[in-house]
């Protein structure tokens, strides 16, 4: 039988129904009464769960304050339903054994779960007599003779409109003007210091505005750039690694020692002192918060430069006090570039629009008073809708009802209000679920959809259509507009990271409190729920030591508690109370990121329910529990930013195991064939492990994703059975990988046990190869005719030979090919890239470690590029010959965004110079104008002098007689 799943509507009703049912069973050989009043549980149960779906319909204004009560308890209620049901189960999860000592263990168990049975029996008569009583209340609130229909299972893909309102510049409407109006504000003929700071409210589109400045700006006498965001209750400690992560790697990598604010203060004003910066300073919600980062931004007279954005207009008065500043009021988008957005989402063009619908959308738009986010709000919920007048009408009448009399933020919420209202039940729960993380926090998708599912808001029980699933309803949040996607695969068909606009988090973290959904330590206090309801799901965003000792003790005696998601800087409360964190017998959930603690979890108190486990922590060493194969139910042990040096050998039995992510270099136990569950395993370094080991590994049947390191060190290369184990096992497990990452391959072993699948083609979809010869492995890739994606590290020969065997691939949708550096390959010679081949590519990056390289794009290359990265050698710009590095981009018909990171290191500024403005200008004249963003790397290494012109070195002689296209 499916899962029934949690939501908001509901709590675990559904669950809890389901369960029910599953103790009526023989397994547990119940007596007869008890059977009957479960039915009849089930019975009261069903009625309620309609009745909740009723009112979830509504919207609060519409709800008695009475029927809003008895919907809480109930939801409550099921929460405690499900846990008393969930601890009957575990009581009864016990195995057999065959030996007398098993025997005399298990008649001990036997009579202690009698006990337990006992106390739970109890438990569930008190919670029957709680459900009739709130079932009466219900039937006095509630008209019941309405039924709401299931949700459709279709699943929903990425609207392709969807991503474009949150692409860059080109994608952008009505911010040329505002954007050169700052441009203008920030330009000065002499070296002062110079602030602007944008201020309007939330929802207008300062973000975008300043970054897109950012973008703009290019000067090349900026030594120094760094984007931050502070947020409503920041974490300064975080905030200021971040800018030294920007501006110098150095310092970054000495300031994890620095234990204070002003340690770091002094670490990032030390850096900008005698520089020419340039900071954006986002989202800044005080005047105190303002005056903490400008201790550290050196006053220098070198013609830095800073933008700052908030909400509050005396917090922009305080940016501007004292230096050289100006400030700009964001303003709202016009009719005409209000129009623009709306259509864009709803039909990519005005055009399309039906003369009727356009009259109607006029007055929808009117209502949203030129607020970016609430125009692609009201879009989002009418793009799910049939494109007829009277449902727009609709529509129209609900927003009027609700906004005619308020400010426009006020406006502004209230429209969040209908589009949450319209969601359906499951998406409603998913939407609250993003309240758990941060302001501002970039949220990893894969890893929300297993958050989903390990909290039971995905329904079903096959765990890939429960994947599926859950990207499904992640799709359809970002259609809606709700969530905004920041990271786009290659083929443009999944999003890979997304973040929620601070106005939309507001509005979730409000709902998510008010239903009791989540409780919530900010920085400014806990959540107005933290003392009025148990807590389900508890979120530490900020740093709690001041209150570690307080929440230990709320975790500990936590007994409903569901999920523990703990971020920032709560080392204190980490390193000392982790061993608390196992107790509860329902947590699903335990999801840490805390870096610089030991995180030890300490011993398993109990079985329980946890499902999701990840630990991120980086770089102390920790350890897991040693009986850790309590955790029967555990699908996912993410501990790949978690120092371990080996594994509890335990962890073999672990039958429900589904992903295993490690740091590389732990040592696995030998019995890995137990864990027949495992879909994905990385990553292990296959050089420390024994052979017993890697032979058992091949018995993963099931095994669709690994990572490992394969070292072609001396010492191995000598141990043969290692090797031919080695060989055997990726063998058998390339006829059914989806997904492989080999790092540090032997190019002989690698070539074998590639080659063993052919001329069956296997069913790889992505693979990782790290290789010193691509001619050598390219028969093996050429193979992989259902391969989309790959990424290869070639460390030396990269031939005309190699690159056509990738171009023969059918399926290619993303290729990253990294040169390295290897002193018998170096050749001045320019790769060309023909007509032939490379018909599907969407995404292609070539990255040079310190390779000297130069490509042509010939006419019809590479039909459908979209994005283009490359990362060029500025002191090789007069090497190759006229017209630089790079030839022929106006050649790629489909290209639309291009990102150029140029290597600075031993090149003469002239050099870089040319670099830039052959890729600015050749960027300027291809017809799709695309966004281009270029960067500089390692500027500190530059050399001196004048420039080495095409004389000083031998005849370039291209890969072959093509004519070039420049």
């Amino acid at each position: 039988m499916a899962e029934m799943i949690s939501s908001t509507a509901t709590g675990v009703l559904g669950s809890v129904i389901d369960k029910l049912a599953a103790m009526l069973t023989d397994k547990y050989n119940l007596a007869r009464d008890v059977k009957q009043g479960i039915r009849s549980l089930q019975d009261e149960l069903r009625t309620m769960e309609a009745m909740l779906l009723m009112l979830e319909d509504k919207d609060d204004d519409q709800i008695d304050p009475l029927a809003k009560d008895w919907r809480s308890k109930v939801r409550e209620l099921s929460y405690d339903i499900e846990d008393c049901i969930d601890r009957f189960v575990l009581n009864h999860s016990h195995g057999d054994g065959g030996s007398t000592a098993n025997f005399v263990h298990k008649a001990i168990q036997m009579v202690k779960t009698l006990f337990k049975d006992r106390e739970i029996a109890e438990e569930i008569r008190r919670l029957k007599r709680l459900v009739s009583e709130q079932s009466e209340r219900g039937k006095r609130y509630c008209n019941i003779n309405q039924c709401l229909l299931a949700s459709s299972s279709q699943p929903v893909m990425l609207d392709p409109r969807a991503p474009a309102l949150f692409q860059e510049a080109r994608d952008l409407v009505g911010i040329d003007a505002p954007c050169e109006e700052i441009i203008s504000l920030l330009r000065c003929e002499d070296k002062e210091h110079k602030v602007v700071s944008i201020y309007g409210i939330g929802g207008q589109g300062k973000t975008t505005l300043a970054m897109e400045v950012y973008h703009k700006i290019t000067e090349a006498a900026f030594d120094s750039r760094a984007f931050v965001s502070v947020s409503q209750t920041p974490d300064m400690k975080k905030l200021l690694r971040d800018i030294l992560s920007q501006i110098s790697k150095s310092h970054f990598d000495q300031s994890q020692m620095l234990e204070t604010v002003e340690q770091l203060i002094r670490t990032v004003k030390e850096c900008l002192k005698d520089k020419r910066y340039f900071i954006l300073i986002d989202d800044i919600w005080s005047v105190s918060a303002w005056e903490l980062v400008r201790s550290a931004l050196p006053v220098n007279d070198n013609g830095s430069r800073i933008i700052t954005t908030t909400r509050i207009e005396a917090v922009a008065k305080s940016c501007c006090t004292g230096i050289a500043a100006q400030m700009y009021q964001a303003k709202p988008l016009s009719h005409e570039d209000s129009q623009r957005l709306f259509f864009k989402r709803l039909f990519l063009s005005g055009d399309d629009c039906h003369p009727d619908l356009r009259k109607v959308s006029d007055d929808i738009l009117k209502k949203c008073c030129g607020l970016p986010l609430a125009i692609i709000s009201i879009a989002g919920l009418l793009a799910n809708r049939s494109k007829a007048v009277e449902v727009w009408v609709n529509v129209l009448r609900s927003i009027a009802a609700v906004v005619d009399k308020d400010s426009p933020i006020d406006k502004m919420k209230r429209i969040l209000l209908l589009s949450y209202v319209d969601l359906p039940h499951h998406l409603k729960s998913c939407l609250l679920y993003l309240s758990v993380f941060p302001e501002d926090y970039p949220i990893d998708c894969r890893q929300l959809i297993l958050l989903w599912v390990a909290e039971g808001l995905i329904p079903g029980q096959d765990r890939e259509s429960m994947e599926q699933l859950g990207r499904s309803y992640l799709n359809e949040l970002i259609n809606r507009s709700l969530v905004q996607p920041t990271k786009v695969g290659g083929h443009g068909a999944t999003v890979k990271q997304c973040r929620v606009h601070d106005v939309i988090l507001e509005f979730i973290v409000s709902k998510a409190v008010e239903d009791n959904f989540v409780t919530i330590w900010n920085g400014n206090g806990f959540s107005k729920n933290y003392y009025s309801n148990k807590i389900r799901r508890l979120s530490i965003q900020k740093d709690i030591s001041s209150r570690a000792e307080e929440i230990a003790k709320t975790i500990k005696n936590g007994a409903h508690i569901r999920s523990i998601n703990i971020f920032g800087s709560n080392s204190v409360l980490v390193n000392k109370h982790a061993t608390e964190f196992l107790n509860s017998q329902v947590l699903r959930v335990l999801n840490i990121e805390v870096e610089y603690c030991e995180c030890p979890l300490g011993h398993v108190k109990s079985l329980g329910q946890l499902k999701y486990l990840r630990l991120h922590n980086y770089p102390l060493v920790g350890k897991l529990s040693q009986d850790i194969e309590k955790l029967q139910h555990l699908e996912t042990l993410d501990v790949r930013w978690h120092c371990l040096q080996k594994l509890p050998a335990s962890i073999i039995q672990l039958q429900k195991l589904v992903r295993l992510h490690l740091l590389r270099l732990v040592r696995l136990p030998d019995g890995i064939r137990n864990l027949q569950a495992l879909e994905e395993l990385s990553r292990i370094d296959l050089g420390i492990q024994s052979v017993k080991f890697i032979q058992g590994l091949g018995d993963l049947t099931n095994l669709k994703l690994l990572e490992i390191d394969w070292p072609c060190s001396t010492e191995l290369r000598d141990m043969k059975d290692h090797k031919e184990a080695c060989i055997s096992t990726l063998s058998r497990l390339f006829r059914h990988l989806r997904g492989l990452r080999v790092w540090q391959s032997d190019p002989d072993a690698t070539c074998s046990f590639m080659a063993s699948c052919v001329p069956t083609p296997p069913p790889l979809q992505m693979l990782l190869l790290d290789t010193h010869n691509l001619n050598r492995v390219g028969p093996q890739i050429s193979s992989l005719v259902n391969l989309t994606r790959l990424r290869i590290f070639v460390r030396g020969e990269a031939g005309k030979e190699g690159i056509n065997i990738l171009a023969s691939l059918p399926m290619l949708l993303s290729l990253t090919v990294t040169l390295s550096n290897d002193l018998n390959c170096i050749v001045y010679a320019r790769h060309a890239i023909s007509r032939q081949g490379f018909q599907r590519l969407i995404k292609f990056n070539l990255l040079s470690n310190s390779r000297e390289v130069a490509l042509e794009f010939e006419p019809g290359a590479m039909p459908k590029l979209q994005r283009l990265k490359l990362e060029l050698m500025a002191r090789c710009q007069f090497k190759f010959g006229e017209g630089g590095l790079v030839l022929g981009l106006q050649n790629l018909a489909g290209l639309k965004h291009l990102a150029i990171d140029i290597k600075c290191d031993a090149a003469v500024a002239d050099e870089v110079e040319a670099l830039e403005d052959d890729i600015r200008g050749a960027a300027a004249v291809h017809p799709n104008r695309p966004v281009l963003k270029i960067q500089r790397i390692l500027q500190d290494w530059m050399a001196q002098g004048r420039s080495r012109r095409p004389s000083d070195h031998a005849i370039v002689v291209p890969c072959h007689s093509s004519r070039r296209s420049r």
